[in-house]
């Protein structure tokens, strides 16, 4: 029997591919989404586009009102909580903004979850930042990459938070109120602390969805500034390989509710932001890309790789796309999608 299902964001990169997969398949969605982000009106256009302007409802709103979350809320069984600010450089520009978009927003979304009478199971898109700088991991320098000393796997679920940046206090903040809800009103909630999330319909730009603004930059000519020395590694993680996360929580939410799973490609999934990334980007385009160089940006983790062993375990999940087939549909997906990014 179909559910019905509000995605939070849901016409943002990954609530519209969401979306799309929800919709496929046959089941009630409604898409709550203030439109504010770069991509959202285009998202929302192929959607429609795609499985006609009625096939799913649309909420313009904003999670930091209550009563519309409240109201958007009242007859879903899956919340899927996209929603909210999600850069690091931006709320230190604007900090207020990220507090109410993120954590306020957050707490509304929940208290709309607990006020409805169904129960319904919510998940929560977290963020690895909560780790924080990770300061006292040692961290080996290799010739093109970093590697952690003493972490095989990578950091898991275990390891101490350290909100760092006002984005990931706020990120936390919601975290942890997630967490809570499960515990104190039981609420079938999962945390997913997410490490990078790429795909098409990811209108990356420099200060967020760094995989994704490096492949846009590289087909439309944009100068490409490397922050650091481009050895920075991180596990990158395919959108669908996500989505299938959140369909394994929702199909297990027995033994995945109350639980928080660290989800990105994991050891098998790494490159470095730079100094690997760039012989397979510049293999797609067929040219050598320029850039210029700036200094380390503050918090910049020299490595972050997600030890997903317990997504693993207790969703039967696991990446299914590599870095190379990934980085190519996201390559083929720009490439055909050009005038998306023009102007």
């Amino acid at each position: 029997m179909p559910k019905h299902y509000l995605v939070t964001g849901g016409a943002g990169f990954i609530g519209s591919n969401f979306v799309e997969r929800l919709l496929n398949r046959g089941e009630q969605v409604t898409v709550f989404d203030n439109l504010s982000r770069a991509g959202a009106e285009v998202n929302l256009r192929w959607l429609k586009e795609s499985f006609g302007p009625h096939a799913f409802h649309l909420v313009v709103g904003d999670v930091r009102d209550a009563e519309a979350v409240l109201r958007a809320a009242s007859e879903a069984d899956v919340i899927v909580h996209l929603a909210g600010q999600v850069a690091v450089t931006t709320s230190v520009t604007d900090p207020r903004d990220d507090f109410e978009s993120n954590a306020l927003g957050t707490f509304n979304v929940l208290e709309a979850a607990r006020a409805s009478e169904r129960n319904p199971i919510f998940l929560y898109s977290s963020t690895n930042k909560v780790y924080g700088g990770m300061e006292n991991v040692r961290v080996v320098e290799e010739e093109t990459s970093y590697r952690y000393a003493d972490l095989p796997f990578g950091v898991s679920e275990e390891s101490l938070l350290d909100f760092h940046s006002p984005y990931g206090c706020s990120k936390g903040a919601g975290d942890q109120y997630v967490r809570d809800y499960h515990r104190i009103y039981g609420l079938p909630t999962v945390v997913f602390r997410q490490s990078c999330i790429y795909g098409p319909r990811q209108f990356g730009i420099e200060d967020q969805g760094w995989v994704a603004w490096f492949v846009i930059a590289a087909i439309t000519g944009r100068p490409i500034t490397i922050y650091g020395d481009g050895k920075q590694v991180r596990d990158v993680l395919y959108v669908t390989d996500l989505l299938d996360a959140y369909d394994s929580a929702v199909e297990r939410i027995d033994v995945s509710a109350g639980q928080v799973f660290n989800v990105g490609g994991g050891i098998g999934n790494t490159m470095s932001i730079w100094c690997e990334f760039k012989p397979l980007l510049e293999a797609l385009t067929g040219h050598p890309i320029p850039t210029g160089q700036g200094d380390w940006r503050p918090g910049d983790q020299p490595v972050f790789v997600a030890d997903i062993r317990k997504a693993e375990s207790v969703l039967g999940w696991r990446p299914k796309v590599s870095v190379q087939e990934g980085v190519k549909r996201l390559f083929d997906w720009c490439q055909a999608n050009q005038n998306l990014f023009r102007g």
